[in-house]
């Protein structure tokens, strides 16, 4: 029910039928008797600027999801941004803060770190490959840094966009050892494929898995399918792992914390959400 003392969360990118976070939010918002509701808003590139200014204009609202093709420009258009986000170049969680001014955080990379962590995996002092260098990619590897790991290797085909993330992570975390030009996963704590490579049936595998160590937490960001041949691969070396969309569900409970919401966990989110499908666009 929305009436005169409903909160908004503006649901900021284009085009939106795609948007899946609308039927988490809302659902678990009811459940829990949270009058605040998720509002898909399709706004073209050449309007974003002005649209998310005048959209924090409006009394009741609480903040903003950013999605693509928005989360890049969004870092230069607020007044504070978190050293994730800045690692990461992105940013998809604004709000505004008491003096007026708004504040901007990356939670791409936090969800991926919330899983692991659950399913046991101690990053303080680890060391971490994360394969792929864009947005994703970069997102994790902030997150990765943020929570304390000592060693993070990065790797992507375009050697460029690993070197410039590895400048970013070398300028906000100056004691982390940042490598790259290598994808031996061989040694790591963890690794990360961060690129597309999953998303369709053939695709060549991210890594040597003949390289990974039993030990080696391995993770995945491709959605199309739970198990993608990458994390089957590494299953059968004995490897504990993550599939990509527990990466999303355990991001909304640090989007609920930023915005000042009661929290609630992975599972939860899952058994409201009035999704058909395990892809979130969020």
């Amino acid at each position: 029910m929305i009436d005169g003392n409903t909160e908004l969360i503006a649901h900021l990118g284009f085009p939106t039928h795609s948007f899946k976070a609308p039927l988490i939010y809302n659902p678990y918002f009811e459940s829990v008797g949270v009058n605040a509701v998720v509002v898909p808003m399709g706004c073209r590139p050449e309007s974003f600027a002005g649209v998310l200014r005048s959209v924090f204009q409006l009394e009741n609202i609480r903040g903003a999801l950013i999605t693509m093709p928005h989360k890049v420009s969004t870092v230069g258009l607020l007044d504070e941004v978190t050293p994730t986000a800045r690692v990461a170049g992105a940013c998809n969680a604004v709000k505004r803060l008491s003096d007026g001014r708004l504040a901007g955080d990356m939670f791409d990379g936090e969800g991926f770190v919330r899983g692991i962590r659950r399913k046991g995996l101690a990053l303080d002092g680890a060391s971490a490959l994360v394969v792929g260098s864009g947005g994703v990619g970069s997102a994790i590897a902030a997150s990765l840094a943020a929570a304390g790991v000592a060693r993070l290797a990065l790797y992507d085909v375009q050697s460029a966009s690993a070197e410039a993330l590895a400048l970013r992570l070398r300028t906000e975390y100056p004691t982390l050892v940042v490598e790259t030009g290598g994808k031996d996963p061989a040694g790591f704590d963890l690794v990360v494929n961060g690129t597309p490579l999953g998303m369709n049936a053939g695709d060549p595998l991210p890594v040597d898995v003949e390289r990974l160590s039993p030990r080696t937490f391995v993770g995945e960001v491709v959605m199309r399918t739970e198990m993608t041949a990458f994390l089957a691969a590494a299953q059968a070396r004995g490897c504990p792992v993550q599939v990509g969309t527990d990466m999303l569900f355990e991001m909304i409970p640090a989007y609920l914390e930023f915005f000042g919401y009661p929290s609630t966990t992975a599972e939860n989110l899952r058994a409201v959400a009035r999704l058909n499908t395990p892809r979130l666009h969020s």
